[in-house]
């Protein structure tokens, strides 16, 4: 079922939920620079099994509205809380991948995880994605820079060069052309904001925040947000298990979709 939600004025964000009637639900935050349509392998397979599957559509991607200001990690963590509110949305998993888990991160703090009753995280830009003084791990500052410079002279190559570092399995070249579709849907202005705040805004505090039981999965061979990023965010939140994804880079869940969907289930059902 598809729907909109009003989030500010003048500013709606797109919704799949697919499967409303289901026993538990999950709500599927994607990374950037793709839409609620990276979850596919998901939505394909988890309502079979009796789930309620949300996926919102970041403000600036997919089919949602893209106002040309609002890509903070606050505004971005209240979009999601009216969709919970929209939804009347409780006892919930969400599930985050990359941006969309720094965006859950912040959920978890700003809004005191409200509704959420385990947390997922898959390769989450958190608590930074960049090298920081007296943080030495992550990716250098240049690297993340030049995403913004290549997609303000050439976005298409830019997210060429990003697709063939996404995946480790290998991918075929009509997936590759679907992967670089889901990134030309954005606005090129949110795609080089959601950058900008990778820059500045830090999770360190926000994962300290978190309360509930986290699944934290992550590919050894991402190359996007490094697999030492999952081992702190296991060191940082209570009662969090991380599975490395020995066979898998940034996009585990494609890369290793079946044991993804099973491990996401088995955390759900514990």
């Amino acid at each position: 079922m598809k729907r909109y939600v009003t989030v500010e004025p003048n500013v709606k964000i797109y919704v799949e939920d697919l499967n409303p009637e289901g026993n538990k639900t999950i709500l599927f935050l994607h990374g950037w620079p793709g839409s609620h349509n990276l979850f596919e392998y998901q939505f394909n397979q988890l309502p079979k099994l009796g789930y309620r599957c949300i996926g919102i559509d970041t403000r600036g991607f997919g089919d949602s509205d893209r106002p040309y200001c609002g890509y903070d990690f606050d505004t971005l963590s209240d979009d999601v809380r009216c969709v919970v509110d929209a939804l009347n949305l409780y006892d919930f998993t969400l599930a985050g991948h990359s941006n969309g888990g720094g965006i859950a991160v912040r959920y978890m703090s700003r809004h005191k995880g409200y509704g959420v009753s385990k947390l997922a995280l898959f390769a989450a830009v958190a608590p930074s994605l960049i090298k920081r003084p007296n943080f030495p791990y992550g990716l250098d500052k240049e690297a993340v820079v030049q995403l913004i410079q290549g997609t303000y002279t050439d976005r298409p190559k830019m997210l060429r060069d990003f697709g063939d570092m996404f995946f480790y399995q290998h991918i075929s070249e009509a997936f590759s052309d679907w992967f670089f579709q889901l990134g030309l849907q954005a606005a090129g202005w949110s795609t080089a904001a959601i950058v900008n705040t990778w820059l500045e805004e830090v999770l360190f505090s926000d994962l300290k925040a978190i309360n509930v039981p986290t699944l934290i999965i992550h590919g050894i061979h991402d190359k996007i947000v490094l697999f030492e990023l999952g081992e702190i965010q296991n060191q940082y939140i209570k009662n969090s298990k991380l599975i490395p994804f020995k066979y898998s880079g940034h996009g585990t869940f494609y890369d290793e979709r079946e044991k993804f969907n099973e491990e996401l289930v088995k955390f759900i059902e514990e």
